[in-house]
């Protein structure tokens, strides 16, 4: 009798074991992955000299994924790409300082871009930036250019004809700065931009092709010092319904531009400052302080939700109300649990309404910056859930995702990086939408 039960024991315990151990028995397994981690996959680009991403990566009408792929040396500009999941296949479509017209100028080069793509018309509009910097006090300044280069030019508002395949140059950004967060008004055929390292408000009018600077928005953005220095906002949130574009500073303050009025002013009634955010001091760099990480519109509630970078927390942004929530931290679990914040202290910029209209998709990180793991947040519900980590075939893992598209087959695509063998890779990656059952 002892031996019946003591046999039926080993056999719970084994099976016990089994189930508790997932990672152990999808060791050496290429695609049998365990729960809770997302299966991924490359689509080679082979641009070896690629080295960053940051939001240029959207789902156009096409049914492909654009994307650009950015590189931060002083002869190398940064490349854009499309990808067709229909057929499997990459296209290079161009280098962005020869899009520019300034393939034989031999100056700092477009060496990222740094915004999404806007769709109007058949066209892309998005804008350019540098990636060529020198570091001083812990902070990126433009590059010096070494002997026999000239001063970056500027960033410029491009667009791209996508049956076309052909490029326009638009506007270019005044005094050699470069363009880091931008939107779009399509139904107002306008254009809207933040410079870096100064902090300029650009706009651009399409149709009378007019850029306007509406000067310094932010103390003297990342070019200042002590109190003159203020980190830059990254997100620039449009209202469809009034034209009116918000953004932050990193002192808490939410600016507007009002487009009924065609006027800049301070929202006085709300502020991103809160003590959930934390305290920090936005007379230094490296953090985002209390600007805003990143922002979508929700076209039901017609408000805006977003993030703050620093702490992962989600907020809801009432601009009619002029009224901000703080909702729930959507960090990974890993970060909830352990009371940290994360790695990256910027925070991330991939984060997007889903197929329903009512589901916010989070690519985040952890305190160890060793994985990448999407979190997604059921709006009506107020449901958070960690879907698991970002995972790859022979079962190394990225650590990089700043942008967010969600593709027409059913697959989620942001463009990451993996070290691998003292080397580092870095490219557009799918994986399936754990929502949607692809």
């Amino acid at each position: 009798m002892a031996k019946r039960y003591f046999s039926a024991f080993l056999l719970a315990f084994l099976l016990l074991a089994c189930a508790r151990r997932p990672d152990e028995r999808a060791a050496g397994h290429k695609t049998d992955h365990p729960a809770g981690v997302l299966n991924a996959r490359w689509h080679p680009s082979g641009f070896e000299l690629g080295d960053d991403n940051y939001n240029a990566v959207t789902a156009a009408s096409d049914g492909k994924i654009y994307y650009v792929i950015c590189a931060h040396k002083i002869d190398t500009g940064a490349q854009m790409y499309s990808y067709d999941p229909a057929a499997g296949k990459v296209q290079h479509l161009g280098d962005l300082t020869e899009a520019s017209g300034e393939k034989d100028l031999k100056a700092v080069p477009q060496g990222k871009s740094h915004v999404p793509f806007f769709e109007h018309a058949g066209k892309l509009y998005f804008a350019t930036h540098l990636g060529y910097y020198n570091t001083q006090g812990g902070k990126e300044m433009v590059g010096v250019p070494p002997p026999g280069y000239k001063a970056y030019p500027g960033g410029h508002f491009l667009a791209y004809d996508m049956k076309a395949a052909t490029f326009e140059r638009l506007a270019t950004a005044p005094a050699g700065e470069g363009i880091i967060t931008m939107t779009m008004d399509p139904k107002r055929g306008r254009l809207y931009g933040i410079t870096w390292p100064s902090a300029h408000f650009l706009s651009y009018d399409l149709a009378k092709k007019e850029l306007k600077d509406w000067g310094l928005i932010s103390e003297q953005g990342e070019k200042g010092s002590g109190p003159t220095f203020r980190v830059v906002c990254r997100s620039l949130a449009l209202d469809p319904t009034t034209g009116s574009a918000y953004f932050t500073v990193s002192t808490g303050e939410i600016l507007q531009y009002d487009y009924s009025l065609n006027a800049l002013k301070k929202l006085e009634a709300c502020t991103m400052k809160r003590d959930v955010f934390g305290v920090l001091d936005p007379d230094k760099p490296g953090h985002m302080g209390y600007n805003w990480r990143w922002t979508v519109w929700h076209d039901g509630e017609k408000v805006f939700y977003g993030t703050h970078g620093n702490t992962g927390y989600l907020f809801r942004f009432d601009p009619r109300a002029q009224q901000i929530e703080v909702i729930d931290r959507i960090a990974s679990e890993k970060t909830r649990t352990s009371g940290s914040y994360d790695e990256f202290r910027y925070g991330y910029m991939g984060l997007a309404l889903g197929p329903d209209g009512q589901t916010l998709y989070y690519l985040t990180g952890t305190p160890a910056g060793d994985e990448i793991r999407l979190v997604t947040y059921h709006i009506p519900t107020k449901k958070y859930a960690d879907r698991g980590a970002i995972v790859l075939e022979d079962g190394s893992r990225p650590t990089w995702a700043q942008a967010i598209a969600l593709g027409p087959d059913k697959r989620i695509y942001t463009v990451s990086k993996l070290r691998q063998g003292g080397k580092q890779k870095i490219d557009l990656l799918s994986f399936p939408d754990p929502l949607q059952g692809s």
